[in-house]
């Protein structure tokens, strides 16, 4: 495994591959890595010859200062199980190697489509903006076949895609399935931060999404979200920002047992942390 910290470095490493016609595929990750981020190398090693890893904690798509702050980053960790996994290739730029003229902001502003404003867009406003930019960097440095996203960040997901139709970049976007720990906590670099008491009261979330899927079919949505809105609201030091029952493809709420990719998706903060998790429905 070769670890690089500047683009050039990287392509240099890259360039002979790709002109050799191996599948170049890319997870791009934030660190504090758990096995839902290894499941996506997993993944990708059966969909590519060479499977790039980037570890950035980038600092545009943060709406609050002190969560950029406190973002874990336990490099060394991270390291050691990208190696055991197998990973070819790990990205480890600086701030500044991805945004040279830092802190002064770069001139990015795409159209997202009307999901960027909703849900998680709502809440953290111009997230998406800042995620659709570094991935387009890391895009532009690696130059990837396939790309491997987790579930979890579901609506990170769709914006990733309507950011690669944007410009039009020949990149296959795949996402993979929620890895949850045994007790059905999605498992979460942000976990990390839950106080034993927390850790518990987190486990109503994944407990309410399951509700949903399990009786999607027997009561109507609008049912459904008032259980499952009930049994959020019921659980000390559970703050909910949302529950939704939406359209995969427009995250617009619905009521249509008919609509194909329908998910339910929930956001909560739990203490001090704030978490989202997600199922799908059909």
């Amino acid at each position: 495994m070769e670890i690089t910290n500047t683009i050039s470095a990287l392509q240099m490493l890259l360039s002979p591959l790709q002109k050799a016609k191996s599948k170049v595929a890319l997870v791009p990750t934030m660190g504090a890595l758990h096995k839902g981020h290894l499941s996506l190398i997993k993944i990708a090693q059966q969909y590519a010859d060479v499977v790039v890893c980037s570890i950035f904690v980038n600092p545009t798509q943060f709406t609050d200062p002190k969560d950029l702050e406190k973002y874990p980053r336990p490099l060394e960790h991270d390291i050691k199980m990208l190696q055991e996994a197998g990973c070819n290739f790990v990205f480890m730029p600086t701030v500044k190697e991805m945004y040279p003229t830092f802190p002064t902001p770069e001139d990015w502003h795409i159209d997202l489509g009307a999901a960027e404003f909703l849900l998680e867009g709502e809440f953290r406003k111009g997230h998406y903006q800042g995620v659709t930019q570094i991935v387009k960097k890391l895009f532009d440095a690696v130059n990837p076949d396939i790309a491997f996203f987790g579930q979890k960040d579901f609506q990170q997901v769709l914006m990733i895609k309507n950011m690669v139709k944007h410009f039009n970049m020949p990149i296959e976007i795949v996402s993979c399935p929620i890895i949850r720990e045994n007790d059905g906590l999605a498992m979460s670099s942000r976990n990390i931060h839950l106080s034993q008491n927390d850790r518990e009261n987190a486990l109503v979330l994944s407990k309410a999404l399951q509700f949903v899927a399990d009786n999607f079919n027997k009561l109507s949505n609008d049912e459904l979200l008032g259980k499952a809105k009930l049994m959020i609201n019921e659980t000390n030091g559970v703050e909910l920002d949302y529950f939704t029952i939406a359209d995969g493809e427009t995250l617009l709420a619905t009521t249509n047992k008919e609509v194909k990719n329908t998910i339910a998706l929930v956001a909560a903060k739990v203490g001090e942390t704030r978490l989202i998790d997600n199922m799908l429905l059909n």
